[in-house]
């Protein structure tokens, strides 16, 4: 995908969607912050319908380390590997607590060193809730970039350098919510829908099947 490519790609995405968002659902960055980091190997749907529950009980990492691990494991139960996530959620909240004054920090090397905060949820909580231009990959991402050529790369960081260097400044702040949404709804791993896909002219896989 060339320069000329990849502006018409997330203009098209961009005309179709001028306000894209999280799906997942939150009131607050450490809302936010909890929600990411619950979703590592689950769907927005099954963290959302798990917060609704635990946010009632606890929305502030004081509140998070009141209700106690446990409290939060049997509310979170239903979310894949949810036992660990309690564990780390607890003690991202006491990291906050006792060195943030309870806020979530805005640099990545502070997300990074709260436990079960990789690269990608500090990305996101940097794009959503402090408006920086990065660039998270999560599977979507990763595949539709390597799938259109827009970005390719082996792993998700080289997938994620290649989107800084490409996308348009433009696009950079919403670039990885239209290509989340793309790859949940559009570009789907097993069976495409190419023959509904807005943005196909510029796709490498989807251009090269379309009728000459």
């Amino acid at each position: 995908m060339n320069t000329q490519a990849i502006t018409a790609f997330f203009a098209t995405l961009a005309a179709a969607n001028p306000q894209p968002a999280s799906e997942l659902t939150y009131t607050s960055v450490f809302e936010l912050l909890t929600a990411v980091l619950l979703s590592a190997q689950a769907t927005d749907v099954s963290v959302n319908k798990a917060t609704r529950r635990l946010f009632v009980l606890a929305s502030t990492p004081e509140s998070m380390l009141a209700l106690g691990e446990a409290a939060v494991a049997e509310q979170i139960r239903t979310i894949g590997l949810y036992r660990n996530k309690a564990k780390h959620l607890i003690q991202t909240c006491r990291i906050l607590v006792e060195q943030h004054g309870g806020q979530v920090p805005r640099s990545r090397e502070a997300l990074e060193a709260l436990p079960g905060v990789g690269r990608k949820t500090a990305n996101v909580v940097l794009n959503v809730a402090f408006g920086e231009p990065t660039n998270p990959v999560d599977t979507h991402v990763f595949r539709i970039c390597n799938r259109s050529g827009l970005a390719v790369g082996k792993t998700p960081q080289a997938v994620e350098k290649r989107l800084d260097k490409r996308v348009p400044p433009a696009y950079r702040r919403d670039a990885h919510h239209w290509l989340i949404l793309h790859g949940r709804y559009v570009c789907t791993a097993r069976s495409p829908k190419c023959s509904d896909c807005a943005v196909r002219t510029w796709c490498d896989t989807g251009a090269a099947s379309l009728p000459q």
